[in-house]
């Protein structure tokens, strides 16, 4: 896999309005290059026209339903194809969770009609993706999403990153998580090609990335904390191939940012903030000295607003205005994660504000915010400094009706397990030489057991809280 020649000055595609356009294209320029390779089977572009082709006709000839699932049992390379089939009939993709317990599947399959249809010719804002994301309820929430959303997130993201975001793309994800699908579309879309993962393996990642063909790297914060511990242990030597890294998904670990330059010594490390409803927000270079609420500045195309702000920071809620809002949910899901639409504006319940540099910076969720001693605390800012500590590998913070405070701030960890003797005393002590007094936990508890993770990889607090009773105290 290699950047098309001149990627950014004379690529057509950047003007297509259709997120499977591109591929007819690329099928004629770049007929023998790679577009997909899972390890086991690879497809050149040519390949994987014909094969959506295939499938695209035999959707229109069955008349199938206006939206249609894409088998989740199937391997990423298979479903991608079926993917850009189901798009290329004019219908919308709908992607589940492989590990949906029945009673999920079907109910979520419920929403969606059976009946035959016969589709219009697709347009820029004609839906083509419903994805799912966890909902306070434990139902997932399904996000519709149009072409142009999508488009305008693979221009914007060329036009930011510059021609090594148009490379071989390594997007070692599940084809269920939002981030990894766009990875992969972005390989395709931009004619570089995508090399993906059936399992994620740290050892693999490394090995495809040394290999050269996969310049540009979209991840997840997890994956690259275990692909580090792995190159320490090994004494793994400098990648020189790649260049760039999309990190997104979760609060990255801003003290690895070195250690992740030392392995990856020419690439640029960039972290990227936004949602499975507004796609892109804001971005920023990896620092290690970066403030550790900074999420970086809005995108080109992005306006951003606080709402309501309070002092002393001028904390409020996060409004945005973009062409790659999300259109609407399925289902309707009447709890305290759904995204707030007010005209052509939308937030997803974050609170942050603007500092004074200009950065974006993010507090916390507003449905975690917890009050005590009559003073607002975000529990994100407390889990970053915990896991910040050595040998504390998850933290998820609470709080506990107090009759005094309000609420008793608690914390749960989980410890590496090569350094148990990690003690609530120096986690405390951590806690207070950065932090004010009321936002330290109270108590802490230990998670000796498996961490509880949602599908995308994060911390599953909900989980995490309703096993609170029976965890033992951190001593």
């Amino acid at each position: 896999m290699a950047c098309p020649i001149g990627a950014l000055e004379t690529n057509p595609v950047v003007a297509d309005t259709l997120v499977h356009a591109p591929l007819a294209h690329w099928a004629r320029t770049r007929a023998d290059v790679v577009a997909i390779d899972d390890g086991q089977t690879r497809l050149t572009f040519a390949q994987l026209d014909e094969a959506v082709t295939q499938q695209a006709q035999a959707l229109t000839h069955s008349h199938a339903p206006a939206t249609v699932w894409v088998d989740d049992q199937l391997s990423t390379l298979a479903q991608m194809v079926a993917f850009l089939a189901i798009i290329r009939s004019g219908r919308c993709a709908a992607v589940s969770d492989p590990d949906w317990p029945d009673a999920v599947r079907h109910h979520v399959h419920a929403l969606f009609s059976t009946e035959a249809a016969t589709p219009p010719a697709p347009t820029a804002t004609s839906p083509f993706y419903v994805g799912f994301t966890s909902g306070s309820t434990g139902v997932p929430k399904g996000f519709r999403r149009h072409h142009q959303s999508w488009t305008e997130s693979l221009r914007i993201c060329l036009d930011t990153f510059g021609p090594d975001a148009a490379c071989g793309v390594l997007a070692p994800g599940r084809f269920s998580h939002s981030l990894f699908l766009f990875g992969m579309m972005l390989g395709l879309w931009s004619g570089g090609g995508v090399v993906v993962q059936e399992r994620f393996s740290a050892s693999r990642m490394m090995d495809t990335l040394r290999e050269g063909r996969t310049p540009c790297l979209v991840a997840v914060p997890s994956q690259l904390l275990l692909m580090l511990e792995l190159a320490a242990r090994r004494h793994t030597p400098p990648i020189e191939g790649v260049r760039l890294i999309l990190i997104s998904g979760a609060r990255w670990m801003r003290d690895r940012t070195t250690a992740l330059q030392a392995l990856f010594p020419q690439a640029r490390i960039v972290e990227f903030y936004g949602a499975s409803e507004t796609s892109f927000i804001a971005w920023m270079d990896a620092k290690a000295d970066a403030s550790p609420d900074a999420v970086g500045k809005p995108f080109s195309n992005v306006e951003v607003v606080i709402r309501h702000p309070t002092p002393p920071l001028g904390t409020g809620q996060i409004f945005v205005r973009s062409p790659m809002l999300f259109m609407d949910y399925v289902g309707a899901p009447a709890d305290n994660t759904a995204a707030v639409r007010d005209g052509e504006w939308l937030s997803v319940r974050d609170m942050g504000y603007v500092d004074a540099h200009g950065f974006l910076c993010l507090a916390g969720r507003e449905n975690r915010m917890l009050v005590t001693q009559g003073k607002n605390l975000f529990p994100e800012e407390l889990e970053a400094v915990l896991m910040a500590c050595p040998g504390v590998a998850h933290a998820s913070v609470h709080g506990m009706p107090d009759p005094i405070r309000g609420q008793q701030v608690v914390a749960v960890v989980h410890i590496h397990a090569a350094q148990s003797t990690v003690t609530a005393q120096q986690l405390s002590a951590a806690c207070r030489a950065q932090l004010e007094g009321y936002k330290v936990p109270k108590r802490f508890f230990v998670c000796a057991h498996d961490w509880p993770l949602t599908a995308s990889g994060k911390t599953d607090h909900p989980a995490v809280a309703k096993a609170l009773p029976w965890l033992p105290p951190l001593l």
